[in-house]
This record gives structure tokens, sequence and C-alpha cells, in this order.
């Protein structure tokens, strides 16, 4: 059981205090039956309540999908650049945060949630989630493409295994995709940098088995289906190192 005002407020669209004016104001009914008292207790699983008309869904955890642009930076910080300034007023109050890092000038596939044990445990070094990621780069020759899958030696770890793939093999030497199941600091720039190439843009396409929406647009977002959220929870495959590519 929980507060109304606090069920209204948890939903991420109204604060404790926008709430509570609602209720009182008798905007919100439970259950089909006007109740402006902030404090009644309801059944967050089974009530119906609806404000100013429109039905309120309770969410104790939420996820959402961003198509991170270039020039932005995931964190949480009072950063004009941060990624969090993309999200509406409503949803920056329920504690989201991003599950893993992009790197200011990588593009692509981002998720934030307020779940924090299930992001602790996507990000766990133990689970080697594969992350996917588009890139442009200086021209990559069939060495050093079975160098950066066999592993390279940097200076402070030894990257895992990946896979890399070329857009066109025969022709086109610049484009392809990599699958990486670690997320160090900068860790695919300097593989390729390693290896004698250079990565000019990058972008992450697919997280977890979960691929990026292309309907959204760079800067937009969505929240995640239950299919989604459901693959994240069952994938044997969930986590990765918390760093950035």
């Amino acid at each position: 059981m929980i507060r109304l005002d606090k069920y209204l407020s948890d939903s991420g669209f109204f604060t404790r205090r926008e709430a509570s004016r609602l209720i009182r104001a008798g905007a919100v009914s439970v259950d089909g039956s006007p109740c402006r008292d902030p404090a009644h207790k309801i059944d967050e699983d089974a009530a119906s309540v609806t404000a100013n008309g429109q039905p309120v869904g309770y969410a104790r955890v939420r996820w959402f999908m961003l198509n991170k642009p270039a020039d932005t930076v995931s964190t949480t910080d009072d950063d004009p650049k941060s990624v969090m300034n993309l999200l509406p007023p409503e949803l920056r109050r329920i504690g989201l945060f991003p599950c893993g890092r992009l790197d200011i000038d990588t593009t692509g596939l981002l998720l934030l949630t307020n779940d924090g044990p299930a992001a602790h445990d996507l990000l766990s070094p133990k689970k080697h989630c594969e992350k996917t990621y588009r890139f442009t780069c200086l021209p990559l020759g069939d060495e050093q493409i079975r160098r950066l899958e066999e592993g390279i030696e940097l200076a402070d770890f030894t990257s895992k295994p990946c896979r890399v793939t070329l857009d066109d093999p025969l022709r086109d030497r610049e484009h392809g995709t990599i699958a990486v199941t670690e997320g160090k600091y900068h860790q695919i720039k300097r593989m390729f940098l390693a290896v004698g190439s250079e990565i000019l843009s990058l972008e992450r396409t697919v997280f977890a088995g979960i691929p990026l929406d292309p309907a959204l647009a760079p800067g937009e977002w969505r929240p995640l289906s239950e299919d989604e959220i459901a693959l994240l929870h069952r994938n044997p495959q969930t986590g990765g190192s918390h760093g950035h590519s």
C-alpha cells in the first residue's frame, strides 16, 4: 500500500507538491471515484488512478533508451552538456542515471534507469555484456582485424576477444561494426590506435541484445518496452565494465 500523493509523484509526471494540489482540487480519481486525501492509501499494483482524466501508471523502476548525440556527456552532474538535459523535468526528478557511459563524441544507444541494483548487475565485469558499435576508421587490413579480434595488449589491460565486421571487406576497409564485451575508458579508440588505425566516428547500436530504435533521432528517447526490459533481465550476457569506449 502507498499514499496517493506518493503514487503520483513516483509516476514521474508530478512533484509531491503538485500531486497533493491536484488531489485536493478533486482532479484525481481512484477506481473511478474522486479522492481528495493525499494520504489515502492505495494498492499500487491494483488501483486504477487518473489525474485530470488521464490514466497514471505507477512505476517504481523506469528504463529508457536514448539516442545520444555528439557533444553530450553521460553524467548526472550539473553540466549543461549532460544527457539528462535531453529529458523533461518530470523524468529528471525520479533519479534516472546513465547505465554505463559513452564518450562525449560517441553517439548512439544509451540506457537510462533509476534501478541501481539492476544497472550495477548489467555493468558487472563478470557478466561480459556484448555491445556493438558502428565505426568509421582509417583503412583497416586483415592483419589488423586479426589482432583486434584476438585481443590487444594495452598499457593497463589486455582487451578480450571481439568481433570486427567490415561492411564490404573487398572494397570498403573504413566502415564496419565491432562487438566487444568490455567498456574500458576509450577502449575501442585505443585498440584501433594500437594496430595503426584510428577511429573517426563511433556509434553504439546494440546493448545486451537491445538494438537502437531507428525511429529515434539524435537526442530523442523513449521508454523501453516490456520485452526489452525482460531481455535485460534474462540475457545471460548482461554486464560489462563501467567505462566508455
